[in-house]
């Protein structure tokens, strides 16, 4: 969390606790799982993973222009930058401008195009097998 507060990306709607998973079941970026696959209990690592093996490359695609009064019909957000709304598609998006008529909204993974470090310490491990 401390990390996530001093990059200036801390989001109160995280959790920020350790983290869960199933290698090779895909509940989590791939540069990730496959870091973890070759660790064992007691290892910490610092894992960096490029935009290709984490939330994917930022898509232009997914930058809509809407009509404001469209949004603030059909979504209980607020029309300002920095909130959170829902396309039809369940698609979860950030508005990041607003003017009187228009709303721009940003579908992409807030760290779509990024490459992102884990803190990895690998507390515990078991074969379900």
């Amino acid at each position: 969390m401390d990390v996530a507060m001093e990059s200036g990306i801390y989001h109160g709607h995280r959790d920020y606790k350790p983290l869960e998973f199933r290698v090779g079941e895909g509940k989590v970026v791939p540069g990730l799982d496959e870091a973890v696959e070759s660790m064992e209990v007691g290892d910490e690592r610092t894992v960096r993973v490029e935009p290709n093996r984490a939330f994917g490359e930022r898509n232009e695609g997914k930058v809509v222009e809407m009509p404001r009064a469209d949004l603030e019909a059909r979504s209980d957000a607020a029309a300002e930058p920095g909130e959170l709304v829902r396309s039809e598609t369940g698609e979860t998006g950030w508005i990041t401008e607003v003017d009187d008529e228009t709303v721009t909204v940003d579908f992409n993974h807030e760290l779509a195009g990024v490459a992102v470090e884990f803190d990895v310490k690998l507390l515990d491990a078991y074969d379900d097998g």
